[in-house]
């Protein structure tokens, strides 16, 4: 059976600082948006998986596909919630890897 994997928090930053490039480039945002929306939620998904990468990757899309819904930091919202199941189930076995 395959270890699920927990992503390291510094990369889930630079990913949501990456999604937030573009309020800096004001004539090419949306443009950003169009190409990091998809990319974005195939990163999820392979970074997470499961079910939380299934319906983050959803969220993440529809997020970057919303203008000005880009401050919400989607990445580091799902490493918590990862980081949480993680620490309820690791009390049983130690089952988690760390990217």
């Amino acid at each position: 059976m395959k270890k699920p994997l927990l992503p390291s928090l510094a990369l889930c930053l630079l990913l949501d600082a990456v999604g937030m490039v573009s309020y800096f480039i004001p004539a090419w945002g949306e443009w950003i948006d169009a190409v990091w929306g998809p990319l974005s939620a195939f990163l999820f998904y392979y970074l997470f998986g499961g079910k939380t990468g299934a319906v983050g990757a959803v969220v993440s899309f529809v997020e970057e596909s919303l203008p000005f819904a880009d401050i919400i930091p989607m990445f580091t919202i799902g490493y918590f919630i990862r980081k949480r199941e993680f620490l309820l189930h690791s009390r049983k076995d130690k089952t988690y890897v760390e990217k």
